[in-house]
């Protein structure tokens, strides 16, 4: 197998392990344990992990004598603490809220707007043309989650709809944030040790976030929860987050973002078959159009 076929398989492998946190997530809450709570324990499982990435990391390069430590100074630790913040905490917090809302699959849908506000974040904060093209596809993108969500507030059940929607898109905003804040930060650090570093972060932030806003027991919770916790944590946190940062070195961000679009499907069809909920005709060519959206906009003709 070749480098770049197996970047593929690395990158797809990764996509489909992470598209199935929200159907991990929507399991758990059935036996009725709040969201910080869930949270911190998808952290806390994930977090020995990658502890032991750093410490590794830092080891192998004490040993070897050639070589060369990046130049790191305080305000790089400043910014990587925002980041993790930002990447880690603060969207994944808002993603997990928004669940208790609104289904699986329209989650993942939404949630994948976040290659297009890449675009425009970059465009409003650091001054980046947006092509003819880019634009096509951002309008491609948003009028295709539009269109579903309209169809979702006709057809669901669930109350809440607007907020959990509103919850998820500010769960891409955050995270778009952090791609396009992180982008100069991994060169110095490293992707494997940049996301280690950020995900200690983002479970100090939990864990304050935990002790300060709840009284929920962490000890007295359904079994199942804590086999859901360890299971996302492993298959939909740890493992993913490597795989895909080993698949954008070997086939660099334009060409994963393509792969990337395999994310939604497959948490809608995930879906279907783990929480029955509804996988209509109308969901999956609104999928269809989102993810043209992402190939039109990140597509180099």
């Amino acid at each position: 197998m070749s480098n770049k076929a197996f970047s593929i398989f690395l990158g797809i492998l990764g996509v489909l392990m992470f598209s199935s946190k929200a159907v991990m997530v929507k399991l758990a809450y059935q036996f009725e344990v709040d969201t910080i709570t869930l949270l911190l324990l998808r952290m806390l499982f994930s977090l020995p992990f990658y502890l032991g990435v750093i410490v590794w990391h830092r080891l192998k390069t004490n040993r070897s004598t050639e070589s060369k430590k990046p130049s790191l100074a305080g305000k790089d630790y400043g910014y990587l603490i925002l980041f993790g913040f930002l990447g880690y905490y603060l969207a994944s917090y808002f993603d997990f809220l928004g669940l208790n809302y609104i289904k699986a699959g329209l989650e993942r849908i939404i949630l994948f707007l976040y290659p297009t506000l890449v675009l425009l974040i970059s465009w409003i904060a650091l001054g980046q043309k947006i092509s003819r093209q880019q634009l096509l596809g951002v309008i491609i993108t948003y009028l295709g989650v539009v269109g579903i969500f309209a169809a979702e507030l006709n057809l669901s059940v669930q109350e809440n709809v607007w907020l959990g929607g509103i919850l998820i898109f500010l769960s891409a905003l955050t995270y778009g944030s952090y791609i396009v804040g992180s982008g100069w930060l991994i060169p110095k650090f490293g992707a494997t040790l940049f996301t280690s570093y950020a995900m200690v972060v983002s479970c100090i932030c939990v864990i304050l976030h935990y002790l300060i806003t709840t009284d929920t027991p962490l000890f007295e919770l359904a079994s199942e929860v804590y086999v859901i916790g360890l299971l996302m944590a492993v298959f939909a946190t740890v493992i993913p987050s490597y795989l895909i940062s080993y698949s954008i070195k070997g086939l660099g961000a334009s060409n994963f973002s393509i792969l990337g679009s395999l994310g939604p499907v497959s948490t809608i069809v995930l879906a279907w078959i783990f929480l029955d909920e509804t996988m209509t005709w109308f969901q999956l060519v609104g999928a269809v159009v989102v993810i043209s959206g992402i190939y039109v906009a990140e597509r180099k003709w």
